[in-house]
């Protein structure tokens, strides 16, 4: 039988992390109550990959932004099947034709990823804390959703649309705590080509357990701001949003 102390205390505990912790035991094994959420998270993870993105009603919803009508664009993986097995098409367009061309200053891509439930809950608020912390500072283009898409797909979008710098927001892989987190990735000066060491990354983006989105707004405009100012996203530029007042090297921009 558990100890009705140290039950209390790994209470406590549990309240501060979404790690499982302190789960008890019944015998040699897990209590029921365990196992069973266990399973329950592990099969919201398995149906938050596996989950279709409605990207008519996600556009209807982006276009309220007040950004223009978005366009919907899908990589070369034909479904969800072959986009898992296949990472190397998901980072390649099907077709860009239908992508407006122009010279706007920064542009969004709004991609299903590996969760497309995350993109349902998150992307549009998302969309719009970012449009406000921007203030009209920089010229925008119309937005674009993505299917069946990885990062890199943003790339060839970006150059298609024209811009100087690329805001994608992607479902993250679902862990069995959270399945529904969004990741926004910067690339100034995008192209195909580009590599993981050419990004910023924003991640873990799900309120009210994770970051909210007026404060991945901020880091964001941050970052977007800095690598207009350096010349380029990636390793050589830091979020020092949210840091102490500490003198940074000299090789590294101070946001």
């Amino acid at each position: 039988m558990t100890d009705p102390v140290a039950q209390d205390f790994w209470a406590e505990l549990r309240a501060t992390t979404q790690a499982r912790i302190g789960l008890g035991r019944t015998g040699d094994a897990l209590p029921t109550q365990r196992v069973l959420e266990f399973r329950s998270a592990h099969a919201a993870a398995r149906d938050a990959v596996h989950q279709p993105l409605d990207a008519q009603a996600l556009a209807e919803q982006v276009e309220a932004v007040g950004l223009g009508r978005p366009v919907v664009v899908t990589s070369k993986a034909s479904d969800r099947s072959e986009y898992l097995r296949r990472p190397d098409l998901g980072r390649t367009p099907a077709d860009l034709s239908g992508v407006p061309a122009g010279n706007a200053e920064v542009g969004f891509v709004l991609a299903d990823g590996l969760s497309p439930r995350a993109l349902t809950d998150h992307g549009v608020s998302l969309l719009s804390a970012l449009v406000d912390e921007f203030g009209g500072t920089y010229s925008l283009a119309p937005p674009v959703i993505a299917t069946q898409a990885r990062v890199a797909l943003g790339d060839h979008i970006a150059q298609a649309l024209g811009v100087q710098t690329l805001v994608l927001l992607i479902g993250e892989r679902p862990g069995l705590s959270v399945a529904d987190s969004v990741g926004v990735y910067l690339t100034h000066l995008p192209r195909p080509g580009r590599t993981d060491a050419d990004r910023n990354c924003v991640s873990n983006i799900h309120p009210p357990e994770g970051l909210g989105y007026e404060l991945a707004a901020r880091v964001v405009a941050g970052l977007v701001s800095g690598a207009r100012k350096l010349g380029r996203s990636g390793v050589e530029l830091k979020d020092t949003s949210r840091a102490d007042a500490l003198a940074a090297p000299s090789e590294i921009l101070e946001l």
